[in-house]
């Protein structure tokens, strides 16, 4: 009751802070877990945290324009042209902002490293995530790279399976959860292989099967997935390094 307290208290105090705050951010600020978090939005009726802070984005700028156009908001059915392009401009914006301002610099250079010296790359990813992992193993490739995108589960288990200790096994989920997913960098590990998760929530269960984590920060909409938005960013960040 007191956490649930804690985040009640924080919304009603500071709700612009909260709709700008990473869920990593407002966990640590009341000490407690995400865990908590989205059980608290939930009971609000809310689907998850990126929903909150749409809904009190939404709210601040209603409160600021005295207009139901909100550029922070979820695209609406009632929007025009002009309101979509913006408002998806300007989440991909917040979303590369947000993900660089709370990037950890240590961890993401360790990933580079073990990159640059990987006598391969495989990289897991299924859904939404799985476009994302093909798009980095054709910019890991530009850069001369060996690198493979396995989104079917049995073949991704049977490629983490032959992985070294000299390679890296990246695990794409934007929520965390993804069970093949997480089997799939968990079996890298077990080979010996590097292993990296690329998550929007670094205490999610991929986290623990993951000797580096690299987090996003991304408001997923109805109209655009987290996974396309937060990790895509992160892994040109990424490639940017280490292509440098």
């Amino acid at each position: 009751m007191t956490r649930m307290w804690c985040r009640a208290t924080q919304v009603l105090e500071d709700p612009r802070g909260v709709a700008a705050s990473t869920i990593t951010e407002l966990v640590e600020r009341c000490e407690t877990s995400e865990t908590t978090v989205i059980r608290f939005c939930r009971t609000l009726g809310l689907s998850g945290y990126p929903q909150l802070r749409l809904t009190l984005a939404a709210e601040a700028g209603r409160s600021d324009s005295g207009t139901a156009r909100v550029v922070g908001s979820d695209i609406g059915p009632g929007d025009d042209l002009a309101q979509i392009v913006e408002k998806i401009a300007y989440a991909d914006a917040r979303a590369v902002e947000e993900t660089a301002s709370q990037l950890d610099l240590t961890s993401l250079q360790a990933v580079v490293d073990a990159l640059v010296a990987a006598r391969r790359i495989d990289v897991y990813g299924v859904g939404a995530s799985a476009f994302v992992a093909m798009d980095f193993q054709q910019k890991m490739h530009r850069i001369g790279q060996i690198a493979f995108a396995w989104s079917d589960t049995h073949i991704a288990l049977t490629s983490a399976a032959l992985l070294q200790p000299c390679d890296v096994a990246i695990g794409v989920s934007h929520t965390g959860v993804t069970s093949n997913t997480i089997d799939a960098l968990a079996e890298a590990r077990r080979s010996g292989a590097t292993t990296v998760a690329l998550t929007n929530f670094p205490r999610s269960p991929i986290a623990e099967v993951a000797d580096h984590v690299i987090t996003t920060a991304v408001r997923e909409t109805t109209f655009r997935s987290g996974a396309m938005i937060s990790c895509w960013r992160s892994s040109r960040s990424s490639i940017s390094c280490s292509s440098g």
